[in-house]
């Protein structure tokens, strides 16, 4: 098998990994993956706003929208307006929220964060640009997404 060959199984089971831990997720919590990253990040502070989810998620403020308006409708986090900003939305994770953090399956990008940040300062440096490297081939450079491994929920404009 030649270097070609083995370059697209290896993209393809990365692929493939991280679909069915999708669906795993799914089937389990009855979320996406990125919705699970959500609620995670503002359960772990508290509150959030939704400026700073999008900042730490690395996606736009209609993105972040759309997530919080599926996880509101579903329960699992509420919006309360700031006491001393009355222009600022503050983001809680409901008890309902909070269970199925606490059920839900270990995140697949948990495993890959401990095994990467394990590696060398230049073992992670030659990944990173090897995977850059990648979504230029890919002509994924673009793409909005944030650092959550999931399929799916992508819109026709590549936002996550």
């Amino acid at each position: 098998m030649d270097r070609t060959d083995k370059s697209l199984i290896a993209l393809r089971r990365i692929l493939r990994a991280t679909e069915l831990y999708g669906r795993r997720l799914a089937k389990e919590a009855g979320l996406t993956a990125v919705q699970l990253r959500v609620l995670q990040i503002v359960a772990e502070s508290g509150r959030s706003t939704p400026k700073e989810l999008s900042d730490r998620m690395g996606v736009t403020q209609a993105t972040i929208t759309a997530l919080i308006n599926k996880l509101e409708r579903k329960g699992l986090l509420t919006r309360q307006r700031s006491e001393t900003d009355r222009r600022q939305t503050n983001l809680m994770v409901t008890a309902e929220g909070h269970a199925k953090v606490d059920d839900a399956p270990d995140p697949l990008q948990q495993r890959y964060v401990q095994q990467f940040e394990a590696m060398e300062d230049w073992e992670q440096a030659m990944m990173v640009s090897v995977l850059e490297r990648l979504a230029g081939m890919l002509d994924a450079e673009e793409i909005d997404a944030s650092p959550v491994l999931t399929v799916g929920e992508i819109s026709s404009h590549g936002k996550v």
